[in-house]
């Protein structure tokens, strides 16, 4: 495969300024959180003895999740913001374990990959979209789970002409200034969540109690920084699910598990095992 460059810069999303901002808010309530959902995702209550490569780290806190249950764990991501994060979690909860490795590198970059061997456990949430070159990126994650292994990944749902205004309200907020931004921010506010602040205040009188237990069903991750990733999250590239299903049966993996975003323009989340 021909080795693709990286995305210009210019019109692409910092993730890592995003996700250190988060990281002020982090607590041992956000990272238990974290640590079910993988156990949930996976299938798995443990997962020592595994090897775990964490896709696109981003705030390192599911490579703090996997190292804390017991996974030798290697993270990368392009963003070195994002580099950064992950390192800071590693040096401030994982003892400067030399059984979690963090660096700076990309999924679409062959001769990084090559150094690597197959691993039990590849987690990508939420990354091989934002590339630039999406099926290049999830053909080079299928390369890296060793035979019997597991792959985690979650990819945007193809919603058509909605996903299309997603991507011109991506681009549009990456190429404008501090007030276009707000506003474009406020916007994905407003049509994300007016109907949950609605239903919230009818049925509990508090229009903000789902916000303000997002963490505890979400991941452990924050709204308002999901938001910002969302609205700010591009390049943006989506899949029908059955593409994505295709497209890896094709390279010799079984569909384990599958959650579909109900037809919105969230992720579908797939767990495959390689045969």
């Amino acid at each position: 495969m021909k080795k693709q460059s990286a995305v210009d810069p210019m019109t692409r999303f910092s993730f890592g300024k995003n996700w250190s901002r988060f990281l002020k808010y982090l607590n041992e309530e956000r990272i238990v959180e974290a640590e079910k959902s993988i156990q949930e995702k996976l299938g798995l209550s443990d997962l020592s003895g595994k090897t775990f490569l964490d896709i696109g780290s981003g705030s390192g806190l599911f490579s703090l999740a996997a190292h804390r249950l017991g996974a030798s764990v290697h993270s990368f991501d392009y963003d070195q913001d994002s580099v950064n994060c992950t390192k800071y979690l590693k040096e401030k909860y994982g003892d400067n374990a030399r059984q979690w490795v963090v660096e700076q590198g990309s999924i679409l970059n062959k001769d990084f990959l090559d150094k690597f061997k197959h691993f039990d456990i590849v987690y990508s949430w939420g990354v091989l979209h934002h590339t630039g070159h999406m099926y290049d990126a999830l053909k080079n994650a299928s390369t890296l789970v060793k035979e019997g292994g597991t792959l985690f990944i979650s990819i945007y749902n193809d919603q058509g002409g909605a996903s299309k205004r997603w991507k011109w309200v991506k681009l549009k907020y990456n190429q404008g200034n501090v007030i276009i931004k707000s506003m474009l921010a406020a916007y994905t506010l407003l049509k994300q969540w007016t109907p949950t602040f609605v239903r919230d205040l009818i049925k509990y009188k508090n229009p903000l109690k789902t916000w303000v237990a997002y963490g505890k069903n979400n991941r452990g991750m924050s709204a308002w920084h999901d938001i910002v990733d969302w609205v700010g999250g591009y390049p943006f590239e989506v899949a029908k699910p059955e593409e994505i299903f295709d497209f890896f049966k094709d390279k010799g993996f079984s569909l384990d598990k599958i959650k579909t975003f109900y037809g919105g323009v969230g992720c579908n989340e797939f767990v495959f095992i390689k045969k």
